[in-house]
């Protein structure tokens, strides 16, 4: 067990089937898929790697399958220097993820959650003390939603920030949104949140002022290869510039951009310098196949900062 821990992620993780295809098959239809590789994926299990991989004490509370995917699971977090004192055993099997992946580096994700769901509120009772020494605790949205809202209650009681993904975007517990510190969706997320358009940076700002007016401190949109934006109350929007890089594959980037985030902002660093890192570590992501296999162990200082 580590003493100190930088970054608690209470989450998900699954074993992700990755297709490679030239393009997904239509109804009915039967097609050949180039390649297949497995490896360790789910959000939460994915932004905790990410985090250890640049260097933050890191924590994982979490519940594998009592399956040979499960055992997997925890040698993979072991492996990763990750505390696993909170990574319990479940009587289902392990989370699975079938991905697609078409030529252009586009994906599509099914997600059986199994273990996942016996991430209940309890647990995090009985891991309190995990929950007391973090500097900042990471939330998703693959395991069930009152885990996450026991989650940042504790948090607030403690007075540890919170970085809340909204992803998958559902069920999203708006009366919740004033105690989370740093809200960080995708765009197809924000969308799904406020119903509002997304398609141009100022539909994006727009959109993402919505959600402030909901109590979000901070809200930060991932925005692929046009960045990521940064909005909070009483300053203008901050824009990082996106990355001209050759997407092979997009599976688990913004997934690196919190990882990455909840890292930087650990060691303390500005926002801004928080949002550029992690904006340039997922760029790097999407360059090899994988998910967590894509996550390279140093940061890179590939971006500089434009304000909007």
């Amino acid at each position: 067990m580590i003493k100190d821990i930088d970054v608690l992620v209470i989450g998900s993780n699954v074993m992700d089937l990755i297709s490679y295809v030239d393009r997904l098959p239509h109804k009915g239809e039967t097609i050949e898929a180039p390649s297949f590789e497995m490896g360790f994926g789910g959000k939460g299990a994915n932004q905790a790697v990410a985090a250890s991989r640049l260097g933050a004490q890191v924590a994982m509370l979490t519940c594998v399958g009592n399956d040979s995917f499960g055992l997997e699971t925890r040698a993979n977090f072991v492996a990763n220097h990750i505390d696993i004192s909170g990574v319990l055993t479940g009587h289902q099997s392990n989370g699975v993820a079938p991905i697609f992946v078409e030529s252009n580096g586009d994906n599509r994700i099914l997600i059986a959650q199994g273990a996942n769901t016996e991430l209940t509120p309890e647990v995090l009772l009985d891991k309190i003390d995990l929950i007391k020494r973090a500097k900042v605790i990471v939330l998703q949205q693959e395991v069930p939603m009152p885990t996450n809202i026991k989650a940042i209650h504790l948090a607030k009681k403690y007075n540890i920030p919170i970085i809340y993904n909204p992803a998958p975007a559902h069920k999203l517990p708006l009366d919740v949104l004033p105690a989370v510190d740093y809200l960080i969706p995708n765009e197809s997320e924000l969308t799904a949140i406020t119903k509002m358009p997304v398609s141009t940076v100022q539909e994006t700002k727009a959109a993402a002022r919505r959600l402030l007016s909901f109590g979000v401190a901070n809200v930060i949109v991932t925005m692929g290869n046009r960045g990521a934006l940064w909005i909070t109350a009483g300053q203008e929007a901050t824009l990082v510039d996106g990355q001209d890089v050759n997407a092979i594959d997009t599976t688990g980037a913004g997934d690196a951009f919190v990882g990455a985030f909840a890292h930087y902002f650990a060691r303390g660093e500005s926002l801004e310098t928080a949002i550029i890192q992690a904006n340039a570590y997922a760029a790097l992501s999407v360059m090899t196949r994988g998910t967590q296999k894509s996550y390279p162990s140093v940061s890179h200082h590939m971006t500089k900062e434009v304000h909007a």
